[in-house]
Order: structure tokens, then C-alpha cells, then sequence
């Protein structure tokens, strides 16, 4: 894990650092950035990493505050990757919601791996559906 990383629990985000964040992992939410800011604040919980003054991670999670939590959005800096940065972020949220009836989340491609080391399974035998306005997340 990296010592010279801070993990923040505020929605004080700024814009610049949010955009530059999603549009170096490629993900279209970054074509939205008014919804993407007002998603983040109106998010359960955000949790943000951060070396130094650059933000080098964000998870944030769509709650009731009681049963049920959906992480929404994980993602770290390219060149951060495979630092346990997204590790830090993720064991932060699951904390905050351990007892909770659901934790859910959608996963595809390497995350599958990351997320089950993280004790997230696949649901027996539900399927992922959603009606989706982007190129990729």
C-alpha cells in the first residue's frame, strides 16, 4: 500500500480534478460533468484519494442508509494503478457499510478480480441489465 496517500471523506471536490480523473480512465461520465458533480454530492458517501494537491482516486456509494449500498463508481489515475490505491478506497466504503442487507456493484473485465478479492461475489443467478447512455461507464 502507498504511505503518501490520503483518503478524504468529503464531497468538496473540484470540478477540474473530478473531470481530469474520469476523462484520463476514459469514461464517458466525463461527457456529463454537471450530472457527474451533482451525482457525487448527492452520493451516500464519497471517498477520495489524494497525493499530495492531485486526486489520484474516487469511490462513492447510492445508499438508503440502511439496507442496501450500490457503489456506483471506483476509479484511480492510470499511471496510480495497481498501487492498492483502489484497494484503500474500497475497504474504506465496505467498512462503512458492513451489515448492511445488500452491497452491490457492477463489475466487468479485470474488476471482476479485483472485487472478489474484496469478498464481492457474483449473485447467483441474476444478471447485470441496465439501459446505458454512454461509450463506457
Amino acid at each position: 500500500m502507498n504511505s503518501a496517500i490520503e483518503l478524504r471523506d468529503d464531497k468538496d471536490l473540484s470540478r477540474d480534478k473530478v473531470l481530469a480523473l474520469y476523462l484520463a480512465n476514459s469514461w464517458s461520465s466525463a461527457d456529463k460533468p454537471d450530472a457527474l458533480m451533482n451525482h457525487l454530492h448527492k452520493s451516500h458517501s464519497v471517498v477520495s484519494a489524494w497525493a499530495a494537491d492531485k486526486l489520484v482516486g474516487l469511490g462513492n456509494v447510492m445508499s438508503d442508509g440502511q439496507l442496501v449500498a450500490y457503489y456506483s463508481h471506483l476509479l484511480v489515475m492510470p499511471d496510480r494503478q495497481g498501487q492498492g490505491i483502489g484497494t484503500l478506497i474500497a475497504k474504506r466504503l465496505t467498512d462503512r457499510y458492513r451489515g448492511f442487507h445488500q452491497q452491490v456493484l457492477l463489475a466487468d473485465g479485470r474488476s471482476v478480480e479485483f472485487y472478489r478479492r474484496l469478498g464481492f461475489e457474483p449473485a447467483g443467478s441474476t444478471r447485470s441489465m441496465w439501459i446505458f447512455q454512454g461509450d463506457e461507464h
